[in-house]
């Protein structure tokens, strides 16, 4: 069922009292929220949440939805005269009783993780009716992600302890059991958690994974035992650290040993995991691409290096148009979604709908334009079946034939900027082609300033860059990528030009296919991990190298 349907708003009529859901949003990773989550979060009115566990569930309420700020302040503020602002109970309460309907999120799930137990039981003092959405608790949650179970087919039990309450009995109990043990603490407090179970009973040489921001792509696992956990950390230069209270999830027991997390570890060994990737495309572009970037394990960061207009002059484009219903032409070819989108555009304006192509064929040079063509409503006729591009287009384009084809012409709508190749090749199969401007691309404004000081800078670990257009702009809004990040070329024509710009180009697509160029890069990440673990290295990301390491650009 979809969020944003009928049924997303299909609830029982409010109470004057209004109502609370209390939303466990998970432990980090925004996939592991529940379809019954996002349909809540879709018919909210008033969202409470904490800023970490916001930017997970915001994206899937609705555009009016309220959210308050969520501030507890402390005592030396107090007395500070600041004023007092509200705290979670009081700002669920305040906006339930004003009969609309609440979404308290928290991060994992309500009943394990945090003191959502407490906000429950004052809506229930006050008669306010509330219901729980379960979510993935982080105890649970994250050891699967760092490749941990906590039970097999021998069974064993699973305690789980939360070490900023853990009582000395609790302490104990766990100590002296040989069940796997589960302990939510933070950074620095994890050596005494240790010390505490050793203390209890527990045997020193006991395995033991300590792993911080977990389920997300700054995930990171360290495998010890609880009589080494701290010089581990102090190895890795973890600790002593300003970050110290992040929370961890540390996991005791047989389940945690090293060998077997080397084999179970399948989130952290993500090909690009932790990669900071630059994909210089507009957003609407880049949607797809970064997609599946995520699924290689990178996060991916959209630089707009171009920006859409409309032509200067329209009259050519709405002449065209007008055509189209007129009966004109005998095909029409899409060589990119903004020409899908300019002439959906014009549509709109006129009053049009995907009708108006009714005996007209259509023709798209790749899969990401037919799919625009086919969400507008258009199933083209040619898609390239080998190389998706001008010249491919042409591949499988007929001959015009004076028997079969009732018209001889050609609208081809495209930008400013688009090279002749397949008016040419048109023409020379015999069609008549009106090759109208139907937007313009200019250069897009430069990115924030800290965008652009992480790509001169180096905190970008690989650039996407898929046309000459985006190498050329990207280096003029925004200046000339690190030579730590990794360049990635859809090309030889692209690879030529960032090689112009004094770039060194360290992938190229085998295909001219954003998705293929995508899934080299991620084959490189593979095999630059893959060559530190045979060297016995540590596997670090390419905005991580040492500066005696970095590699010198070639210039021409």
């Amino acid at each position: 069922m979809s969020p944003t349907g009928p049924a997303a708003t299909d609830f029982p009529a409010l109470s004057a009292q209004g109502h609370v859901t209390f939303l466990g949003a998970g432990p980090g990773d925004p996939g592991l929220l529940t379809l019954r989550a996002v349909e809540a979060l879709a018919s909210a009115d008033v969202l409470v949440a904490e800023p970490d566990v916001l930017g997970v569930v915001r994206c899937h309420a609705r555009a009016g939805v309220s959210t308050p700020e969520l501030t507890v302040v402390d005592a030396q503020s107090a007395a500070a005269g600041v004023p007092v602002l509200r705290d979670a109970v009081n700002l669920v309460m305040e906006a339930a009783k004003g009969g609309r309907r609440v979404v308290r999120a928290v991060l994992g799930d309500p009943g394990l993780d945090g003191n959502a137990g407490a906000e429950m039981l004052a809506c229930a003092a006050a008669g306010v009716p509330f219901e729980v959405v379960p979510g993935v608790a982080s105890a649970v949650g994250v050891p699967a992600y760092a490749g941990v179970p906590l039970r097999d087919e021998q069974g064993a039990d699973v305690r789980f302890v939360d070490a900023r309450t853990a009582s000395d009995r609790c302490w104990s109990e766990v100590g002296a059991s040989d069940a796997t043990a589960v302990v939510s603490t933070t950074l620095d407090s994890v050596a005494a958690a240790a010390g505490e179970l050793v203390a209890a009973g527990r045997k020193p040489d006991t395995p033991l994974t300590v792993t911080v921001a977990g389920t997300t792509t700054r995930q990171r696992t360290w495998t010890a035992t609880l009589g080494t956990i701290a010089q581990v950390l102090k190895q890795a230069k973890v600790l002593p650290s300003p970050d110290g209270h992040q929370p961890v999830i540390a996991v005791v027991g047989e389940r945690s040993s090293a060998a077997q997390r080397d084999q179970l570890a399948w989130f952290e060994s993500k090909p690009l995991f932790g990669w900071k990737v630059l994909v210089p495309r507009t957003k609407e572009q880049a949607a797809s691409l970064s997609d599946q970037l995520r699924s290689y394990g990178a996060v991916p960061h959209e630089v707009p290096t171009i920006a859409v207009e409309p032509p200067r002059t329209p009259q050519q484009m709405e002449r065209a148009v007008k055509g189209l219903v007129t009966g004109r032409y005998e095909w029409i070819a899409f060589t990119s979604v903004n020409a899908v989108k300019a002439v959906r555009e014009k549509f709109e304006e006129y009053g049009l709908d995907a009708r108006a192509f009714a005996g007209i064929k259509v023709a798209a040079v790749g899969e990401q334009t037919a799919a625009a063509l086919v969400d507008f409503g258009v199933k083209p006729d040619l898609v390239p079946s080998g190389e998706q591009s001008a010249a491919g287009l042409l591949e499988d384009w007929p001959p015009y034939d004076p028997v079969f084809d009732p018209i001889d012409r050609v609208f081809l709508p495209r930008a400013d900027i688009a090279t002749e190749t397949l008016v040419a090749g048109l023409i020379e199969l015999g069609w008549e082609v009106d090759d109208v401007t139907a937007y313009r691309t200019v250069r897009a404004s430069p990115p924030p300033a800290e965008t652009r000081e992480a790509i001169k800078g180096g905190g970008f670990d690989a650039v996407l860059f898929t046309s000459s257009s985006t190498v050329r702009n990207l280096v003029g809004i925004a200046g000339k990528p690190h030579n730590v990040t990794v360049i990635a070329c859809i090309g030889p024509a692209t690879a030529k030009t960032a090689e112009e710009h004094g770039l060194r180009v360290d992938v190229l697509s085998p295909e001219p296919s954003v998705h293929k160029l995508a899934e080299a890069l991620a084959e490189f990440g593979a095999r630059r991990r893959d060559a530190a673990k045979e060297a016995g290295d540590p596997v670090t990301r390419p905005s991580e190298r040492r500066p005696g390491a970095r590699r010198r650009r070639t210039t021409t």
